[in-house]
């Protein structure tokens, strides 16, 4: 049972940095450009504005996301042995063998996964919008749950199928068990001896784990804001 587990500590630490960084950049960054005008943002701007907030966030977390990988791919013939005892040891460990570039592994790719996010969010977005003009209601009225739910698996949805390929180099270059020259020998082995369906491996289970957190993480977040707001 707890191979199944593997690597989950820093998944929720990385999740709850990432998720709060996040929208923390991407509010700070569309305050600023909306600051002083009268009009909406336009769905290049909320495009830009959420890659330039995951660029931040990747930077801060990328070294939690490579210990991630390296306990989910941890594996042996020998199965007494563990190269890693668990988060902390892996991030040190990767340090005191590998240095900083260690736990910058598949930084370059992981900045191409900015897109993830920014269509993630510019799709979100225009939902809303779009939904609530529909509705002929203001832009920023609040939705029930439900429609948050919708809106956000519609958006996440469309942001994997349009971005999965760079989580597969990325995890690749992640994997202490093989090696690679850089994102472009990953990309031509894949390709070479997989074909395209190498770069949409494990698409399915990724789509079915990460829609359903990012459902509850949008409408938790819509929910817990309009109530502050409302406080404050």
């Amino acid at each position: 049972m707890r191979g199944l587990y593997q690597g989950v500590t820093p998944n929720i630490w990385g999740a709850g940095a990432s998720w709060g960084l996040y929208f923390l950049f991407y509010n700070a960054i569309k305050g600023y450009i909306k600051e002083g005008r009268q009009t909406e943002l336009s769905a290049t701007e909320h495009l830009v504005s959420a890659a330039q907030a995951g660029i931040l966030t990747l930077t801060l977390t990328n070294p939690i996301w490579v210990t991630k990988t390296r306990l989910v791919l941890q594996y042996s013939a020998d199965r007494t042995s563990k190269q890693y005892k668990g988060m902390f040891d892996a991030l040190a460990k990767i340090y005191r063998h590998e240095g900083v570039p260690g736990l910058y592994r598949g930084f370059v790719p992981g900045l191409f996964g900015t897109s993830h996010g920014a269509l993630q969010f510019m799709a979100y977005e225009e939902l809303k919008r779009d939904y609530n003009r529909y509705k002929n209601v203001p832009s920023d009225t609040k939705l029930n749950s439900l429609e948050y739910i919708t809106m956000a698996a519609l958006s996440k949805i469309f942001a994997v199928a349009t971005t999965y390929p760079y989580q597969v180099v990325r995890a690749r270059l992640q994997d202490q068990h093989n090696s690679y020259n850089g994102v472009l020998d990953v990309i031509s082995r894949t390709w070479r001896n997989e074909g395209a369906a190498g770069f949409y491996k494990g698409i399915i289970p990724n789509i079915i784990r990460v829609t359903p957190a990012c459902c509850i993480t949008f409408v938790v977040y819509e929910n817990v804001s309009a109530f502050l707001l409302r406080h404050n």
